[in-house]
């Protein structure tokens, strides 16, 4: 299993802090090139790999940390994702609810990548404590993951769990969003699941 993270900033670099930690190589790739992703690489380590965008692309894994206006030229840069997963890791801050319609924003993530498994999760922490080592007072920050696809949320809810995690499924697309789109009752909570 291959693994990419689209996007070097805050959220993109925990991440990839993350992967590091785990001991689980991963690429990084941005559309400032891999010449950018110098001193993270040096940072975190030889499992950090920089990758040009069109590299990343071809990971079996692709996640998302990238503004959520700047998805669909990504998801663009293929015509068929061939099943592949993308981790939707994206919020909507600054997105109008007139964008979005009536729909989740993981499904309009979806239209963008054509036959892609799109999985939301990675997006409910601040990257500050998505940086941070997971395993706290003897129990593990939960994560919450959800989406379309059960094959998909299913080996998308191992790698939270590879990465140190406790992940927490909560079911498809439209139940996750209502407990975590704006208002919903799990904004913005910083869980611990004790064993």
């Amino acid at each position: 299993m291959t693994y990419s993270i689209i996007g070097s900033g805050k959220v993109g670099s925990a991440l990839a802090r993350q992967f590091a930690r785990s001991g689980i190589p991963v690429g990084v790739a941005n559309t400032r090139g891999s010449q950018s992703l110098t001193a993270l690489v040096n940072d975190l380590g030889e499992l950090i790999t920089a990758q040009s965008l069109a590299e990343a692309l071809g990971a079996d894994i692709v996640i998302l940390a990238i503004p959520f206006n700047a998805h669909r030229e990504i998801g663009q840069k293929l015509s068929d994702w061939d099943n592949r997963i993308v981790i939707d890791a994206m919020n909507t801050y600054g997105v109008s609810p007139e964008e979005l319609g009536d729909q989740a924003s993981t499904d309009v993530v979806a239209r963008a990548f054509v036959a892609a498994k799109v999985v939301k999760t990675f997006n409910q922490l601040p990257a500050a404590l998505l940086a941070k080592d997971p395993a706290q007072e003897g129990g593990r920050r939960v994560m919450f993951v959800w989406g379309r696809d059960q094959d998909a949320n299913t080996r998308v809810t191992k790698l939270v769990d590879q990465l140190g995690f406790a992940p927490l499924s909560l079911g498809t697309i439209e139940e996750g969003g209502k407990l975590l789109g704006l208002g919903g009752a799990l904004i913005l909570q910083n869980i611990i699941k004790y064993q």
